[in-house]
């Protein structure tokens, strides 16, 4: 090489700027307004118009178009999931002279029966593909059984005869109390091995309903009437519909509807105004084309409640975008007329399936208010575009009504 061309080969090097990888911010700040997906009944709208004199039928009415109510028969028995991708559960009853019968299998005639007194403990847990279900009654000696599935009855339900008892079920942290119905328990085949599916059969009309909650009991009568009507009409919609992935109609959490069994019933003060408003409202359906609705609810919107098409991509004709200005009044709803997050990188770059995210873009809105498309890019400058409510749901924001306010390195 020529010492022209080597003295112009480095003044060139040094001409170019040196690369420079594009750091990724440690956390994404948002702020936003309402609390959850804003489709179908807002929660906060419906206290609100009962405040302000309206009934339970303009509540529904307003929030979704074109539907009828009336009276269906929701005595039907529905299987809620009330423990789902567990390794392990706990089963008691301390109702003293109760009984629970531990049932091998489904219930048949030719099912093994295992009578269990009050005071005994049942631990659930998986031995290869089956359920092992250990019995234990103070000092003596925990007796043993496995199969696939169980089912367990108790005293004082219509399954089961003698005093009636309240049965606790405790599993990842958490204890909840049913006083109706029976519980089955079996293994499912899950992406991390096999894992238990626990689940409650209950009436719909009474047994389910009154432990369903998603309303403060001591809100206005109209807004609870509302809200009675409405999840009885969710849970019709998805009656008969079996789930195979839990084993059951309708998860009794986020899923679904919160199923809560008898804590609801026994709530201090309140508990009997809530079982009052289902038996109030007995039967009373949202319908449309005859059939019952999937009347989806949550708690608040940023001003206008949306779509199912702008939420999910899937219309629903009975949903719709209207005017909600009770979730903007600070004094019903105080935490999320504004909100503000900070999120974490991982948690935003696991939402777009990218290893890091630089960049955040809101690209559109819908006539709600709601982001439509949010658009991430990577320090490689790989871009991934995600619905709002998607974004929403994967990163735990409150709702979708939201604006992308700055990044903290």
């Amino acid at each position: 090489m020529s010492k022209f061309f080597s003295v112009l080969l480095v003044i060139l090097t040094t001409l170019i700027p040196e690369a420079h990888a594009v750091d990724a911010p440690a956390t994404f700040s948002i702020q936003g307004s309402g609390y959850g997906h804003g489709v179908g009944l807002s929660q906060m709208g419906a206290r609100s118009m009962a405040l302000n004199g309206k009934t339970s039928i303009e509540i529904l009415q307003y929030y979704f178009k074109d539907i009828q109510i009336e009276s269906v028969d929701d005595s039907k028995l529905v299987r809620i999931n009330i423990g789902h991708l567990l390794s392990s559960a706990k089963i008691s009853s301390a109702t003293k002279d109760s009984l629970i019968s531990v049932y091998s299998g489904d219930i048949s005639d030719k099912t093994d029966v295992y009578p269990v007194s009050h005071g005994t403990s049942i631990s659930l847990s998986i031995l290869g593909s089956s359920v092992l279900i250990k019995t234990a009654n103070g000092k003596a000696e925990p007796i043993t059984h496995l199969n696939k599935i169980f089912t367990l009855r108790w005293s004082g339900t219509r399954n089961l005869a003698g005093p009636d008892a309240i049965v606790s079920v405790t599993h990842s942290g958490t204890t909840q109390k049913f006083r109706y119905g029976q519980i089955q328990v079996r293994t499912v085949k899950a992406v991390s091995g096999y894992r238990l599916e626990v689940t409650n059969t209950v009436r719909l009309a009474d047994e389910y309903l009154w432990g369903v909650s998603e309303m403060p009991s001591y809100w206005p009568v109209a807004a609870l009437e509302a809200q009675a009507i409405a999840s009885r009409s969710y849970a019709l919609s998805k009656a008969g519909i079996y789930k195979k992935a839990c084993d059951c109609e309708l998860y009794g959490g986020i899923s679904d509807q919160s199923f809560i069994g008898y804590a609801k019933e026994i709530e201090k003060k309140y508990g009997a105004v809530w079982k009052e408003t289902v038996t109030r409202t007995a039967g009373l359906t949202l319908t449309q084309a005859g059939l019952p609705i999937t009347a989806y609810f949550s708690s608040s919107t940023g001003g206008k409640t949306e779509s199912a098409v702008n939420a999910w991509g899937s219309n629903k004709a009975y949903t719709q975008i209207v005017d909600d200005p009770g979730s903007l009044d600070l004094a019903l709803n105080p935490r999320f007329v504004s909100w503000s997050r900070e999120v974490p990188q991982n948690v935003v770059a696991t939402a777009f399936l990218l290893p890091d995210v630089v960049t955040l873009e809101i690209l559109s809105r819908n006539e709600s208010g709601t982001v439509a498309q949010i658009r991430a890019t990577s320090s490689s400058g790989i871009q991934a575009v995600l619905r709002g409510e998607v974004f929403r749901s994967r990163t735990k924001i409150p709702s979708a009504w939201f604006d992308l306010v700055s990044v903290q390195n």
